[in-house]
């Protein structure tokens, strides 16, 4: 696999983590304010996904179709650690921004390391949106924790 494939399937494999996350995550908060914003950053995942998947394909090769062990790791730590808590709202909100955090630097340290000015050019196309899911989510995070 090229270079600039396998930096977009590893951009993929992180975004796939945060959408299965906020997926699993609608089914355990209680709050239907927080259902609804986790099922729109869940579509925006899908989104881009799908956008990343066709700069892949574009490029002769196979999207990946797998999540990272990091991010299953993340997903599973926070289920057992919402069931312990008084707080499982916020316990989510917490733990999904950290995934936000790790998207954004994902595409960030991509969009600094890739030599291929195509696979930049698609990095900086959707880098914006990445932004505005990640502070979307700290955001909400500082609304919960004052």
């Amino acid at each position: 696999m090229t270079k600039p494939a396998t930096t977009l399937n590893e951009l993929i494999e992180i975004t796939r983590d945060g959408e299965h996350f906020y997926s699993d995550a609608i089914g355990q908060v209680k709050s239907p304010h927080l259902k609804t914003v986790f099922r729109a950053i869940a579509d925006a995942k899908v989104q881009l996904i799908s956008a990343l998947s066709q700069h892949v394909r574009a490029r002769g090769e196979q999207p990946s179709n797998d999540r990272t062990f990091a991010g299953s790791f993340r997903e599973l730590y926070t289920d057992v650690r919402a069931k312990l808590s008084h707080e499982k709202d916020v316990t989510y909100v917490a733990q999904l921004e950290q995934s936000e955090d790790r998207l954004l630097h994902a595409f960030q340290e991509a969009s600094e390391d890739v030599n291929d000015s195509g696979v930049k050019q698609v990095i900086a196309q959707y880098l914006p949106k990445v932004r505005l899911c990640h502070d979307q989510m700290r955001n909400l995070k500082m609304s919960m924790v004052d």
